[in-house]
């Protein structure tokens, strides 16, 4: 009887790294890379960003794909939302940065800052998709999962969202970032 439940056990922690994420609770990897808001080149830094608040950084697959596309126009429809809530969002995918500045305009509104998520970042994040995709613009990239992160102002992650899906991205990390401004209160 014992046998099945081991085997399912090792079974389990060999499956986890196709979800992993880091978990909350866990120091975020700080880092600094290159973006675009409105489709200017920007410099990101976590840290700096920290400073003023809380981070939401979100991780998506590729621009211009369809759930990509929907993800960032939803995080732009509830920017003043976060933004009330204290906190910054940066999106973050493997894609250059020249691709990032018109995504920023097109599919972001002008709303806030998307970035190039280089090898450390993915492998710091652990969210690798494990297999690279063609953009709609032709490039070959090294794609990520959707995962999204809100860190605290102390450099922790307090919320994680792993999901293919984009839908309950955006209301998962709001809540979260909600969540944090009560608990300080």
């Amino acid at each position: 009887m014992r046998l099945p439940v081991i085997a399912a056990t090792v079974a389990l922690l060999f499956a986890a790294p196709a979800d992993a994420a880091l978990a909350p609770g866990a120091r975020a990897p700080d880092f600094a890379t290159r973006g675009a808001v409105a489709g200017k080149v920007v410099d990101v830094r976590l840290h700096d960003l920290l400073k003023k608040g809380p981070v939401v950084l979100y991780f998506f697959p590729a621009a211009f794909t369809g759930g990509c596309n929907a993800e960032a126009a939803a995080f732009a429809d509830k920017i003043a939302d976060f933004t009330a809530a204290g906190a910054t969002v940066i999106g973050m995918s493997g894609d250059s940065v020249e691709v990032l500045q018109k995504f920023s305009e097109e599919k972001c509104a002008g709303k806030f800052t998307v970035a190039s998520a280089g090898p450390r970042v993915v492998a710091g994040y652990d969210v690798a998709l494990g297999r690279q995709i063609k953009t709609p613009g032709g490039a070959t990239i090294n794609a990520t999962s959707r995962t999204s992160y809100v860190i605290a102002r102390d450099g922790r992650i307090a919320f994680v969202h792993n999901d293919p899906s984009p839908a309950d991205h955006i209301a998962g990390t709001l809540a979260a970032v909600q969540a944090l401004n009560k608990a300080k209160s």
